[in-house]
């Protein structure tokens, strides 16, 4: 993003309101007191806790996750649901053809590079740690959302990709268009600042600038943190695995302290050398060398079978998306969902201020509908056949001759998945080290465009902040995902993503009323002045006529 952070945040031609002066500058630092200070805060006070009370940690994080997952897990369900359902009809609607920036503007990055751009943003890390691991799970233990399926067959491999398709689908994606799209509005049709306080401006007018906007900048900065943080922890883990698989390094959580600690410090190497379009160059390069691990585990791998999974698949998670939608558990007595989906949905409304932001600045000059079904489908069917031909080659192995091997790998350290799968084709050192270089990666672009995006929302909006600042939220980023593998490890890393994405969750069903306010004026707008250059077009015609 170092590439796009030069833009101004205020178009010619928008409609702006007086802004937020409450700046305070230092050497190196630009930023808006009470926001930076007071995530800043939170953030340290949790970390120091944490570290001083490492023993009790784990079994608080295990008993928060617990309460609230229980508490409001159908609350989280029945969000998520509203949020993709919301979109879909703005979309849909007559609002479709306003465009991001004005009826002018025309997008800035060609489409190759935008959805390079969101994928990397969006789920990098976690297709790379997940899409082994979690059909392995389902195909283990089969949840009975469709009905009771017997772990270990043909049925229970179908559902488990089906179930990972829901989880990394059109809701994920949902969130992150609703958010991304208000960002982008109301930064580019309303000369706003880029920081969520703005998208609630139809309820609270001025307001945004007080202690109102105050809190919801330190929410939106704590939930960024944090879903950051759970992602660079799960992908630090993978890293470790594979540096064992590769060179036997130790699996342990010293190690990961000590990776997350270099990797940290080459994504502050990125922020500090501001090569532009980095994120951007970065991001492509991922999405081309993902591409050539998928399209080799898809030919050394069992080719047709992967194909009609693909296919197969998408036809029956297209057909079980209601059923998928609102299953709250109710009448089953397990913790499958709370394990699974509430922390999933958690995880992506916490992660949806960074994404919302990255997409919002990628996006200037797309139709509301061109934005939407953009993020929404494109992604969604890349992930869905990056999940059939890995998951689909694990589930294929363990229906096969090799069963066991990728359960047992999974059951012992999920993180190995992936590299004992690729074990079991051709080249495997080669593509370990490709697959270890993904996540490493995934890591430094998470990273510094994370420490771009919380310094915007730390400075007032200001989207060209100081190095010194981007550097020390890099390293603020790499403290918390160290400290909660400190702290009690997956399950630390799970309960952040609940914990703050549940209240985030509240702000967005506010923010979905606050767009459809917003996008109502603006086709107001767009159709007045449609008809008052039509009419005058109409006068001159019958002048014209007159005249002959």
């Amino acid at each position: 993003m170092n590439d796009i952070s030069k833009e101004e945040s205020n178009p010619v031609g928008s409609r702006r309101t007086p802004g937020d002066t409450n700046i305070t500058r230092f050497p190196g630092f630009d930023f808006h007191p009470e926001v930076f200070i007071g995530s800043g805060t939170l953030i340290l006070v949790f970390v120091i806790l944490t570290i001083v009370f490492r023993q009790p940690a784990e079994s608080i994080f295990g008993n928060v996750q617990t309460f609230i997952a229980e508490g409001m897990g159908w609350f989280m369900i029945l969000s998520v649901s509203i949020y993709l359902s919301i979109v879909i009809l703005l979309a849909l609607s007559r609002f479709g053809s306003i465009r991001i920036g004005g009826q002018d503007a025309r997008p800035e990055f060609p489409t190759f590079a935008w959805i390079a751009m969101l994928l990397s943003a969006g789920m990098g890390i976690g297709l790379m740690f997940w899409s082994v691991a979690e059909p392995t799970y389902h195909f283990q233990s089969p949840p009975t959302i469709l009905g009771t399926i017997e772990p270990g067959t043909n049925d229970a491999a179908q559902q488990a990709l089906n179930i990972t398709f829901f989880h990394w689908g059109l809701h994920a994606w949902g969130i992150y268009a609703l958010v991304g799209l208000a960002l982008a509005f109301f930064t580019y049709n309303r000369g706003l600042p880029l920081t969520i306080r703005s998208v609630f401006y139809p309820l609270l007018g001025d307001g945004i600038y007080g202690w109102v906007g105050n809190l919801v900048d330190v929410l939106a900065v704590v939930a960024t943190l944090f879903g950051l943080a759970t992602s660079l922890g799960f992908g630090v883990q993978q890293v470790n695995a594979g540096f064992n698989f590769l060179f036997n390094l130790p699996i342990n959580t010293p190690v990961q302290v000590v990776l997350i600690v270099i990797i940290t410090g080459f994504a502050t190497a990125s922020v500090v050398s501001g090569l532009d379009a980095g994120v951007r160059r970065l991001s492509e390069l991922n999405m081309i060398l993902a591409g050539i691990l998928m399209v080799f585990v898809l030919l050394a791998g069992p080719t047709i079978f992967l194909l009609s999974t693909f296919v197969q698949t998408t036809g029956l998670y297209v057909a079980s998306l209601p059923t998928l939608s609102f299953w709250t558990e109710t009448f089953q007595s397990t913790n499958w969902q709370n394990s699974w989906t509430v922390f999933y949905w958690g995880w992506w409304v916490s992660w949806s201020p960074f994404v919302g932001i990255f997409i919002a600045r990628i996006s200037k000059g797309r139709t509301v509908k061109e934005f939407i079904l953009g993020v929404l489908l494109l992604p969604s069917l890349l992930t869905f056949l990056w999940m059939s031909v890995f998951g689909g080659t694990a589930l294929y192995l363990e229906l096969g001759d090799s069963a066991g091997i990728i359960t047992d790998a999974v059951n012992a350290e999920v993180a190995t998945a992936l590299f004992v799968m690729l074990q079991q084709l051709p080249l495997t050192g080669i593509t370990s080290f490709v697959g270890i270089v993904l996540v490493v990666v995934f890591f430094v672009t998470s990273s510094d465009s994370g420490s771009l995006v919380v310094d915007n929302l730390t400075s007032g909006g200001k989207l060209d902040s100081p190095v010194p600042q981007r550097v020390f939220w890099a390293a603020i980023e790499g403290l918390v995902a160290a400290v909660l593998l400190l702290g009690g490890g997956l399950t630390a890393l799970q309960t952040a993503a609940i914990t703050t994405g549940l209240p985030f969750a509240i702000l967005l069903l506010v923010m979905c009323y606050s767009l459809y306010q917003a996008l109502k004026e603006e086709y107001a707008v767009i159709q007045l002045k449609s008809s008052s250059v039509a009419v005058p077009k109409v006068q001159d015609k019958v002048e014209e006529e007159s005249v002959r």
